[in-house]
């Protein structure tokens, strides 16, 4: 798993400079940060050796491709790096046994909502369309296969009871998922998978966003926002 560097702030007060115009000399960028040269230099080389930034001529620098896309995070009012949501699938697991719709939830074994169930879900990597995604967490989690297709979007802010803090901010692409096929993986790393009708899954500790999950996922309701609370102790 890769993670973006860290960087600091004169770092980012050069990023900033060369996010609104091509090319920038060395006194242009070194002015707003306020240091001396040898420290200036310090984070010249540093954002150089990043390859944020290239020497485009003496004296002269400009944004690489990679700094153009680190750069465009900026939140250029405060010169911090934007956090950004949380994307990702949600699996709506569905099969019909004894005349009984049944749904396959995930008893979740990893914080943060250790012991929670609910619906199978997962992060959308880098370069991967929706569908790579929900085909690929399914096989990752469950061990299935199946057809899937888009029923929704959910959009949820998760807040402390105690203090009003955002924990989570997570946008799921609802998919609606039929016709499974291979063997169930019953445990996995970072939870339980079981099949379950409605009636019994609510006797369990279940989000508090379950049932609009599962409106969106059967009635095909395009697009919802919501914001549930809990406690420390519940999150």
């Amino acid at each position: 798993m890769s993670h973006e560097a860290q960087i600091h702030a004169a770092q980012t007060s050069i990023l900033r400079e060369l996010l609104f115009q091509p090319t920038a000399g060395y006194t242009e960028l070194q002015k707003p940060t306020g240091l001396t040269s040898d420290h200036f230099n310090f984070h010249v080389k540093r954002l150089l050796e990043l390859e944020f930034i290239k020497k485009v001529s003496p004296g002269k620098y400009s944004l690489t491709i990679k700094g153009k896309e680190y750069a465009n995070k900026l939140d250029t009012d405060n010169n911090t790096i934007e956090r950004q949501p949380k994307v990702a699938v949600l699996l709506a697991i569905t099969r019909e046994k004894n005349g009984v719709k049944e749904y396959l939830f995930q008893e979740r074994r990893k914080q943060p909502f250790y012991a929670y169930w609910g619906f199978p879900t997962g992060k959308i990597r880098w370069g991967e369309t929706i569908m790579q995604t929900a085909a690929r967490e399914l096989m990752e989690e469950t061990g299935l296969t199946a057809d899937h297709e888009l029923a929704g979007v959910y959009h949820e802010h998760t807040r402390s009871a105690e203090t009003g803090e955002m924990l989570e901010d997570k946008v799921f692409f609802i998919m609606r998922c039929t016709n499974t096929s291979d063997t169930l993986m019953s445990e996995f790393e970072g939870g339980f998978n079981r099949w379950a009708d409605l009636k019994e899954i609510h006797k369990h500790k279940t989000y508090r966003s379950l049932n609009i999950e599962l409106e969106i996922a059967e009635s095909g309701r395009q697009f919802v926002e919501e914001t549930h609370t809990y406690s420390d102790n519940e999150f």
